[in-house]
């Protein structure tokens, strides 16, 4: 993970409220997003992150509140904020006819790029998809689609890079090519908001942690200041901080983590193991 910067924050949000008719959505969420970090923005699916993600990136309007992004108002200056990011959707955006190198290539011409040829083979060698560059990227693992797919936002080097639910669906290999494609953005001074519902992803890959919750952020820290939150699980010969699960789940009233994919986490494992 990356070192947070004492910059002015590249993301700032302040009491967003969001509704759609008599669904309230977003609740007054608040946080801030240091420069070249990475920020995970947890939460179950229907929590609002997408929702979240959408106003961020000036693609929805807020009914209440501010947010500025690389220091632009994403209300009073939309196209600001879109020459500053690029978003990454649930979905693989590639064009599943063409080859890599041509949907990189498209889209240098598409933003107007001098030299689209060389962007696109500099991008192929920069998410180790050289050798697979001419072929049909309908040929791709679901991992390779997902790095093309974040090679091509990367095109004009954003400053900021939204990345919603960027592992949804991949295998175990992939879900790691796809992680370390996320620590080199933030290693390269990228900044990075990504969305997850998987406890794991925030845990390996965030510099801080938002949980959002019924439409608001309930707890925002790094993993450390979150496992202070509850005390450590124990047994005999052996003490253990609470995992990222046990937190959230205590934290939203859950009661059963199969939902989630878990099952109750190292402390509620060691309680069941000790008994």
């Amino acid at each position: 993970m990356s070192t947070t910067s004492t910059l002015e924050p590249a993301i700032r949000v302040q009491g967003i409220e969001k509704s759609f008719r008599d669904l309230q959505v977003l609740r007054g969420v608040d946080f801030d997003v240091s420069t070249g970090s990475i920020f995970a923005l947890l939460g179950s699916n229907g929590a609002g992150k997408t929702t979240l993600v959408r106003i961020l990136s000036t693609l929805l309007k807020a009914d209440a509140g501010t947010a500025a992004v690389a220091g632009f108002d994403v209300a009073a200056a939309p196209a600001d904020v879109r020459r500053s990011i690029s978003l990454t959707g649930q979905f693989a955006a590639v064009d599943e006819v063409l080859t890599g190198r041509e949907n990189l290539v498209l889209i240098a011409k598409l933003r107007h790029r001098k030299n689209p040829a060389g962007i696109a083979d500099g991008m192929l060698a920069r998410f180790a998809l050289t050798e697979a560059g001419n072929r049909r990227a309908g040929t791709y693992s679901g991992g390779m689609r997902r790095r093309l797919d974040i090679a091509m936002s990367l095109i004009g080097e954003p400053d900021i890079i939204f990345l919603d639910e960027p592992t949804a669906g991949l295998d175990p290999q992939s879900r790691n090519e796809v992680w370390q494609t996320i620590r080199d953005l933030a290693a390269g001074g990228t900044t990075v908001l990504l969305t997850t519902q998987y406890l794991d992803e925030a845990e390996q890959l965030a510099d801080r942690i938002g949980i959002l919750h019924e439409g608001t952020i309930i707890q925002n820290g790094t993993l450390a200041e979150l496992q202070q939150l509850l005390p450590p699980a124990t047994a005999e010969y052996i003490t253990k901080q609470p995992s990222l699960e046990d937190i959230f789940l205590a934290l939203v009233g859950g009661t059963d983590s199969d939902a989630l994919g878990g099952d109750g986490g190292p402390a509620a494992r060691e309680k069941r193991q000790s008994s």
